[in-house]
């Protein structure tokens, strides 16, 4: 199960970024087949019976969620720059995620850097550190509601 993910997922993303053409099909599967042969050993994913329930979940009820937050994040970064008075309170926070997998954290983590404003530094053991323009928290648990709860709540249902 694992090499026939990995191949399509390859495959997948190699059509995308190629081409449809018979000959790109025959080359990405060529492609695709020997970098799952090597790839296979350093991938380390489970794909249970609950998957197409959680990418559902992932599709519809996580990316609307991140898209309004981008927006409102993009907002008020442009209201920060046309300001004359740029107000800011630039500061590295540390977030706790109750997140348990890596690739949870990596969705959070990248989450959190693509929505303006914020940049995650580091992530380390089940903290993330944050740079942010505007510091609204005085300790640990308001930064965590400020910065990441919103996407936590959420991936938390998909991810363990």
């Amino acid at each position: 199960m694992k090499y026939l993910a990995t191949f399509l997922v390859m495959f997948v993303v190699y059509l995308f970024l190629a081409g449809f053409t018979l000959d790109e099909v025959i080359l990405g599967s060529i492609v695709s087949a020997a970098l799952t042969l090597i790839l296979v050993k350093f991938v380390d994913f489970r794909i249970d019976w609950k998957f197409p329930w959680k990418l559902v979940k992932f599709v519809f009820v996580y990316l609307p969620l991140f898209i309004w937050k981008l927006i409102v994040a993009n907002f008020d970064v442009a209201r920060r720059v046309l300001t004359p008075k740029i107000p800011l309170n630039p500061g590295i926070v540390k977030v706790k995620t109750n997140l348990k997998g890596d690739f949870g954290k990596l969705t959070l983590a990248n989450s959190i850097t693509l929505t303006p404003g914020t940049l995650s530094i580091d992530v380390e053991d089940d903290y993330i550190y944050v740079h942010t323009v505007d510091v609204k928290g005085q300790n640990e648990e308001e930064n965590r509601k400020n910065i990441s709860e919103p996407f936590e709540k959420v991936l938390g249902g998909i991810f363990k």
